[in-house]
């Protein structure tokens, strides 16, 4: 299988991995190409085209979407001023943050805090409106993954995901990789957000070695309520709002003892943000 890579393959992949850590924790920081050269400890003239060439995205447009993509939740799950956001974020000043997520959403932060995300229709309930989502019952085959873990806010597990595809293109897993999928194993509404628990995960054969970071994940067959959510990442806090306090109690079903978890039908690294398009499955009992 692809997953028997070199010993400079696997140096590599651990410098990428740092890299990818490093741009996490330091959204505020030094994020230059000498800094983040120094992290990978690679010459700063070959460690741009290095990472451009392992990931198909340019330091540039990395920094720029996680940095965006840690404002938008820090916009629909905080009430901190939007200029203390700008500043944990990486922008130095809120002009600039305002264009840059003005470029990456469509709407500057502050329409963006309001209308949250795009959602289909509201319906009313004793609570007031809340969104309204087409919801479909499906058949799943099993899926086994190739995962790595994360602990903590679930809207923070995009660093995973980065690690993981790091290590999938150095092992050269993509040719035999299915959808990416988020599995998340706690309610963070009973949960405190230290404690919660997910993986970032890609579909595998069975024959892929699971070393160096790569933890199995198997989700069981059976039948799924799946609803499909189009917006950014940030907005899914609603869709879930609906599928377990709206859809569920009304369907006649009832959720299985098995985690529900996000397919991801595109990826943030050339989709728009108001176009990402996130399946939710929830696992029912036959």
């Amino acid at each position: 299988m692809p997953s028997h890579h070199t010993p400079t393959q696997t140096a590599y992949e651990a410098r990428m991995l740092r890299v990818v850590q490093y741009i996490y924790a330091n959204l505020e920081g030094d994020l230059s190409l000498d800094t983040l050269a120094d992290v990978a400890c690679m010459s700063r003239f070959h460690w741009h085209r290095v990472y451009h060439s392992m990931t198909g995205e340019t330091l540039a447009n990395a920094i720029r979407r996680i940095r965006l993509c840690r404002a938008a939740g820090y916009l629909l799950q905080s009430e901190e001023a939007i200029e203390t956001i700008a500043v944990k974020c990486g922008y130095p000043s809120v002009q600039s943050f305002n264009r840059a997520f003005k470029a990456g959403f469509a709407c500057s932060p502050g329409v963006f805090r309001k209308t949250g995300t795009r959602v289909p229709s509201l319906g009313l309930t004793k609570q007031g409106p809340v969104a309204m989502y087409e919801v479909s019952i499906k058949d799943e085959p099993a899926r086994h993954l190739a995962a790595i873990p994360h602990q903590g806010d679930y809207m923070k597990i995009g660093e995973a995901f980065d690690k993981l595809a790091a290590i999938f293109t150095s092992r050269q897993l993509w040719p035999v990789s299915g959808e990416a999928i988020g599995v998340y194993f706690d309610d963070p509404e009973a949960v405190a957000e230290p404690n919660l628990r997910s993986v970032a995960g890609m579909v595998v054969p069975a024959s892929v070695e699971m070393t160096g970071g790569l933890e199995p994940v198997d989700l069981p067959s059976g039948p799924h309520a799946v609803l499909r959510h189009v917006g950014p990442y940030a907005g899914l806090h609603a869709a879930y709002t609906y599928l377990f306090g709206e859809w569920l109690p009304a369907s006649g079903h009832e959720a299985r003892n098995s985690p529900s978890f996000e397919v991801y039908v595109n990826a943030p690294q050339d989709t728009p943000a108001n176009e990402l398009v996130t399946d939710i499955y929830l696992p029912l009992e036959s």
